[in-house]
């Protein structure tokens, strides 16, 4: 029989309950995989099934590619008690300074990527980013990691995005989640990047609580069920769908500063993945186009939509 102190004295366990672990770290070698499973099945009946194809490509370069990616340099102790410190993200992207692993990365993933079937506007994006010097490159990734994709170099953009999410799942996948500490309203505690949408899971121990997901780093984080994760505010949130749908996809919209930033409810179909879902939702975003709210749902993939 177990002692009832040692559960008191558990503090990721509430009254005998596990508790929510505050965070998710992803695991790259199988997170592109699904990814791409996720994409295929969405294709298999959506209008916009050549992109969502394409995008499974995507996800099957990243896949494979990672067995010969050089391993990140990454002082681990030093940037988590900083962190731990001062309440900050281990991984400023602010301050990235991309190396040659970021620019091996990149490469290589271009590289396996140019073996993939693609559109012909694709096709030729792929040819000029893959003779981009490293300064070339580097103003590419600043921009990516900005949130600011132009739009004259839209598929330059989404394929270094792409492995860009190759080399932060890989940094976020090292890190020591018990460290972790919460860094800002709908802010990723590793990178600081903002969420891609949310998930309410049905995981044991975390049943029907949300988490926030990463768009770089796949990172997922456990945030307030009924908040928005642009202003933290839990005022005047509400919940808008398609009519006619099964209600696992909604935007959770905030009167306060008129945002909204979507929500997968995963706990009534486990198969929902928040980036291939975020783009096969595209319908969603559209009926919310011209209204009071705009989009907050970081994803590269959906930028010239």
């Amino acid at each position: 029989m177990s002692d009832p102190r040692s559960i008191e004295s558990d503090p990721s366990m509430i009254g005998g309950v596990p508790k929510a672990p505050f965070v998710r770290l992803p695991d790259p070698a199988s997170i592109f995989a699904r990814r791409a499973v996720r994409f295929r099945a969405l294709a298999a009946n959506a209008n916009m099934a050549p992109y969502l194809e394409f995008l499974a490509g995507i996800c099957d370069a990243q896949s494979a590619v990672l067995p010969i990616l050089a391993d990140p340099v990454l002082p681990l102790p030093e940037i988590m008690a900083r962190a731990r410190q001062f309440d900050m993200p281990p991984i400023d992207r602010g301050a990235f300074d991309p190396d040659t692993t970021v620019h091996g990365t990149c490469r290589s993933f271009f590289d396996e990527l140019a073996s993939k079937d693609k559109p012909e506007a694709a096709e030729t994006a792929l040819a000029r980013v893959r003779e981009y010097d490293d300064p070339s490159l580097d103003r590419v990734i600043a921009a990516v990691l900005a949130d600011a994709i132009p739009a004259d170099e839209l598929g330059e953009h989404i394929f270094a995005a792409a492995a860009l999410h190759l080399h932060f799942a890989r940094l976020a996948s090292r890190m020591d989640g018990s460290a972790l500490v919460p860094v800002g309203v709908g802010m990723c505690p590793v990178c600081g990047g903002r969420p891609v949408a949310s998930l309410i899971v049905g995981w044991y121990g975390a049943e029907g609580a949300r988490y926030a997901s990463c768009m770089l780093c796949a990172t997922l984080w456990n945030e307030v069920r009924v908040k928005c994760l642009v202003c933290g505010s839990t005022k005047g949130i509400g919940y808008q769908e398609i009519e006619g749908q099964d209600g696992t996809v909604k935007a959770e919209t905030c009167d306060e500063c008129g945002s909204y930033v979507k929500v997968f409810h995963q706990q009534k179909n486990v198969q929902l993945e928040p980036v291939a879902d975020d783009v096969a939702s595209l319908a969603l975003d559209q009926l919310l186009r011209d209204g009071a709210y705009s989009r907050a749902g970081i994803n590269p993939y959906l930028a010239g939509y």
